[in-house]
């Protein structure tokens, strides 16, 4: 009879279907933080290009270049 409880056992736990919802929430985390590392990757790289473009030009004098002077 043990062995046909332990059947049953394994049988109820695969069934349920908490731990599917469990799986879920866990592969949704994922492609949410995916996302996030993505996403501030793409941020970081856009910042570091600014900040390289913006020191070229301070280093270049090229911000009185692009000015036009009134007379």
């Amino acid at each position: 009879m043990k062995m046909k409880e332990l059947v049953n056992e394994v049988k109820a736990f695969l069934v349920e279907e908490e731990g599917l919802t469990i799986v879920e929430y866990a592969i949704g985390g994922a492609l949410v933080a995916a996302g996030a590392v993505l996403a501030f990757t793409n941020l970081g790289n856009s910042v570091c290009r600014t900040i390289d473009g913006l020191a070229s030009a301070v280093q270049s004098g090229a911000g009185d270049a692009g000015c036009v002077a009134a007379e």
